[in-house]
């Protein structure tokens, strides 16, 4: 990589446009960028890192976007910084512009422009444009370079004590410093997955482990406490096998114990069944015991009934014979029963008559019911007359009252219809003012909404102005108060800048070098006066500016906001003033509603006219409907009066006394029915006494059959059903009873338990209870022991399950873990306790500690010898220890023992050293441009003659060098120069060539 050029416009301490012509500077090999303190010279730099990676280096990290425009720029000068170098053989233009608040084009206030980034090659003798975005044009020059911003910074830039500061840092910082170099962030990332698997792998152990001891408190549990859980917690070793080991004693335990319970069942079962055989044989005597006593008592209360029981048979005997007469008694029961019914009968019919008919026999009664039934049949013909005479006059009504209906209808009619054009024309009117109304409306809410929107942006017009107004007084306060901090801190560091001197004299030291001229002795160091301002009153003045400047920066934005909002409010609500439009709006809105509230008619105007069109029409048809009826009605009223005066004629004659034909004929059907009832009664009373007689003859004569002195007698002796079963079931029950006695006493068995004596049912029944519950506990025993095995059985599957399922994944984490161990250096077997990525820096550093000492011999006329270390030092970690070799004294001493002119020589070998390596790691990009921003004052002129030759050899194959210092000597060794000069107005270039 070589720079031809760097344009710089506003950066840093740059207010105006400043180049750089690198070809002429690096046409001698070696030039020098110096100048006063705070003049600049490091912002040289940041603008060729920003150039090419859109930051800037270091510390000066965090200021980036508008915090690296220049604070003596112009307001309308952008920021820009323009490189053009060539890179693995392309000539290439970079130019970047950070984000820039401008000032408004219309308007007052600033606004925001974004970023820009372009990148141009020189190709075939014209510039030509490649792209222009932030993200393509990063990876372009990263890939191109082949190292990040911080190997970049570190190779080509080499800056001002970072090296010192390495050659005397420990491991860990040496560590991270050589990380950001040759990224090895992957071997610490392969670190951190190792943890990170063994913490998972580990969990999944532990889980695993938590879930076999659970389970072995479950087996504990289920063998009542016999077994003994091992005192190992999850992820100790050996827990597995403990926990399988006490499960397999406890499922042992538990088989003897089932053993045991089942012996001490089938021990308790035996006696139970001896038990049961002797309750059940004293049972059996008792219950034949009982049976003998029984048997005698129901001999004895059989012997008491025995008069009882001969008055039954005597009794059954008799009835028996009245049995035979039986039939008779019913007979004439029954025919005694149907004589009085049929006198009773006749009484009654013969009470209904006249007394005319008293002594009428029934031949009598018949013929007087026959002549009567003529006379009523000649009524007929009469009833049916009546009957329409009935209809005639009932119509003759009906059409009465339809006349009168329809004489009201036709009134109706004729009074309705008289108004209906005055009706008719009445809701037309309302329908034509609705719709002129509905049109109205819509023409005024078509000029309402224009007139909303103008009332609505003027109201918006006066609120904005009196906000413009306050917004314009804070923007002018808070611009004279960035004024007034810009002018205090340009006082500030302009007079700090004066007694710099004084600042700088506080921190020298007897022996120690001064950062400007390097000498080592201080007769006359400057002394503060009163007054003083030192940088934290600096710094303080600044960033108060700079807040004032944001603040100012803010209210300009909301000026311009308030005035573009206030504008356009303007536009769209002219200069009518808001109190008129308010009137017009109002008189619009009245207007409006007025005419919606005359138009919401319409649709019920419209609906009453239709229900009025159809009334008409309906009453229309109602009155010639009534006419018609009421010209048919006149004939048929004439007809039915002359049917009516016919029939009424024919009635007079037909009913005679009575009022109606009706009447006659009801008052003769009741003469016959009474009069027929009476004949049948009478007919029927002469049977009934006669059959009475002859059942008095039979009834005598079947009792004198049977034995008995009179039909009395017999029916005495008869018993009903109800009685006879009775006595027929106590005569049974007698005879079986004995019969059942004699069976029982004649029983061998019964008797012989009689013999003996009374058995002791208590004891038996009590001794059986014992042998029962004796079995009950050893039944439960047994299935406890039963239950307890399988619970085993099953928790210890479960569990040796779960060992061999956890196998692999504790295996695994075996694995893991040692592996883990072994990168992170805690592992016994990494003796040095060196980390994975201390490893592989340590060989980085060693590549660099061998690259370092060939120029490290030559600046020290071949006395020092970098080389590294991978003791420990102390507790720390190995891997990544310095050592510097003096040959004078042949002892190996830790590079922190240097002097400062040691320092400054050995960390810039280091840092030649470590540019040279990382170039190779970085693909061997060519590196023909180097910056060296180091404290040459520390050095004595012999050193710094062979401190500049070894610089100075750097030119081989056309490389320059650059040597950021203000000490004078270099400036008169060193011709080719580029000087930065500060002033009030900011920072210039002068650049000189080597032949000035």
């Amino acid at each position: 990589m070589r720079l031809h050029r760097l344009d710089i416009t506003a950066f840093g301490p740059f207010g105006g446009t400043q180049s750089v012509d690198f070809d002429e500077l690096s046409a001698a090999g070696l030039f020098l960028l110096h100048g006063p303190t705070g003049a600049g010279k490091t912002s040289v730099l940041d603008a060729v890192c920003y150039a090419l990676y859109g930051s800037v280096p270091g510390a000066r990290h965090s200021g980036q976007g508008t915090a690296l425009r220049s604070d003596h720029a112009a307001p309308g000068t952008r920021t820009s910084v323009t490189l053009e170098l060539t890179v693995a053989g392309r000539r290439l233009e970079i130019t970047r512009q950070p984000p820039w608040e401008r000032p408004k084009k219309r308007g007052t206030g600033t606004t925001l422009d974004k970023a820009q980034t372009w990148l141009r090659e020189y190709d075939a003798g014209a510039w030509k444009d490649l792209s222009r975005s932030h993200q393509e044009i990063g990876e372009e020059i990263t890939q191109l370079l082949g190292m990040s911003r911080e190997q970049f910074c570190q190779v080509v830039l080499l800056p001002q004590g970072d090296f010192a500061r390495f050659l005397r840092a420990d491991a860990e910082a040496r560590g991270r410093l050589l990380g950001r170099l040759f990224d090895t962030h992957r071997f610490a990332e392969v670190e951190k997955r190792l943890a990170e698997r063994r913490r998972a792998t580990e969990a999944g152990v532990r889980d695993g482990d938590a879930e076999l001891l659970a389970d072995a408190h479950r087996m504990q549990q289920a063998a009542g406490g016999a077994m003994e859980l091992p005192e190992l917690a999850p992820g100790d070793p050996g827990l597995a096998e403990a926990v399988l080991t006490a499960a397999a004693v406890a499922r042992s335990t538990a088989r003897e114990q089932l053993t045991v319970a089942r012996c001490g069942l089938a021990a308790a079962e035996s006696a139970q069944v001896a038990a049961d055989r002797a309750l059940d044989d004293v049972r059996e005597v008792a219950r034949l015991q009982r049976r003998f006593a029984e048997a005698r008592e129901r001999a004895r209360l059989l012997e008491e009934r025995g008069d009882a029981h001969r008055a039954d048979r005597q009794r059954m005997e008799r009835a028996r014979k009245a049995e035979a007469v039986a039939p008779a008694l019913e007979l004439r029961e029954s025919a005694d029963a149907e004589h009085r019914a049929a006198a009773a009968a006749e009484a009654r019919a013969r009470a209904a008559l006249p007394e005319s008919f008293a002594e009428a026999g029934a031949a009598g009664l018949a013929a007087a019911a026959r002549r009567t039934a003529e006379e009523l049949g000649g009524l007929e013909s009469a009833r049916r007359a009546e009957r329409r005479l009935a209809d005639v006059r009932a119509e003759r009504a009906d059409l009465d009252r339809q006349e009168r209906a329809d004489e009201e209808i036709l009134h109706e009619a004729e009074v309705w219809l008289a108004g209906w054009e005055t009706t008719r024309a009445g809701l037309q009117g309302r329908i034509d003012a609705a719709q002129e109304a509905a049109s109205r409306a819509e023409q005024l809410a078509v000029r309402r909404e224009p007139v909303q929107k103008r009332l609505g942006a003027a109201r918006m017009r006066d609120q904005l102005a009196g906000d413009t107004e306050a917004a314009q007084q804070r923007a002018l306060a808070s611009g004279e108060r960035a004024l007034q901090a810009r002018a205090h801190w340009l006082d500030l560091k302009e007079q700090r800048l004066n007694g710099i001197a004084a600042e700088l004299a506080a921190g020298l030291q007897d022996g120690e070098p001064c950062a400007v001229c390097g000498a080592t002795e201080h007769p006359a160091p400057a002394r503060k006066v009163a007054g003083h301002v030192d940088r934290e009153a600096e710094e303080r003045a600044l960033a108060a500016y700079q807040r004032a400047e944001e603040t100012h920066a803010e209210d300009e934005r909301r000026l311009g906001v308030v005035r573009e909002a206030l504008a356009a409010a303007t536009a769209e609500a002219g200069d009518t003033p808001t109190g008129q439009l308010v009137e017009e709006a109002e008189e619009l809105e009245r207007l409006h509603a007025q005419a919606r509230r005359a138009a919401s008619g319409l649709h019920a105007a419209r609906e009453e006219l239709r229900r009025a069109e159809q009334e008409h029409e309906r009453r229309t048809a109602a009155r010639r409907e009534a006419e018609l009826r009421a010209a048919s009605r006149l004939a048929r009223r004439d007809a039915l009066d002359r049917e009516r005066i016919s029939l009424e004629g024919e009635l007079a004659q037909a009913r005679g006394s009575s009022g109606s034909v009706a009447a006659r004929a009801a008052e003769l059907e009741d003469r016959v029915a009474r009069l027929t009832e009476a004949a049948e009664a009478a007919r029927h009373a002469e049977d009934t006494a006669q059959r009475l007689k002859d059942a008095d003859a039979r009834l005598a004569d079947a009792a004198f059959r049977a034995g008995f002195d009179t039909p009395q007698a017999a029916a005495a002796a008869l018993l009903d059903a109800a009685a006879h079963r009775e006595l027929q079931r106590r005569l049974d029950a007698r005879q079986a009873e004995e019969a059942a006695v004699r069976a029982v006493l004649a029983e061998a068995d019964t008797a012989a338990a009689a013999q003996q004596p009374p058995t002791d049912l208590a004891a038996a029944e009590e001794a059986a209870a014992v042998a029962d519950q004796r079995v009950r506990d050893a039944a439960s025993a047994c299935d406890a022991a039963a239950r307890r095995c399988a619970e085993l059985d099953r928790l210890s599957a479960r569990a040796a399950a779960g060992v061999r399922r956890l196998g692999p994944l504790r295996e695994e984490y075996d694995r893991v873990a040692r592996l883990a161990a072994l990168a992170a250096g805690t592992s016994a077997e990494n003796e040095r306790r060196m980390r994975l990525e201390s490893y592989v820096l340590a060989a980085r550093l060693e590549q660099v500690a061998a690259a370092a000492t060939v120029r490290l011999q030559r600046m020290s006329s071949g006395r020092y010898t970098l080389v590294h270390s991978d003791d420990r030092s102390g507790r720390g970690r190995s891997g990544l220890g310095l050592h510097v070799v003096d040959a004078w004294t042949g002892r190996e001493r830790d590079t922190s023992t240097l002097s400062g002119g040691e320092t400054f020589f050995a960390s810039l070998a280091l840092a030649l050293g470590l540019a040279d390596v990382v170039t190779d790691e970085a693909g061997g990009v060519r590196l023909d441009t180097l910056f060296i921003d180091e404290g040459f004052g520390s050095l004595d002129d012999q050193t710094l003659d062979e401190v500049l030759d070894v610089l100075d050899s750097l030119r081989e194959r056309d490389r320059s060098v650059g040597i950021v210092s203000h000490v004078a000597d270099l400036r008169r060794r060193i011709h080719a120069q580029l000087e930065v000069v500060k002033g009030r107005s900011g920072s210039v270039l002068r650049q000189r060539g080597a032949g000035h």
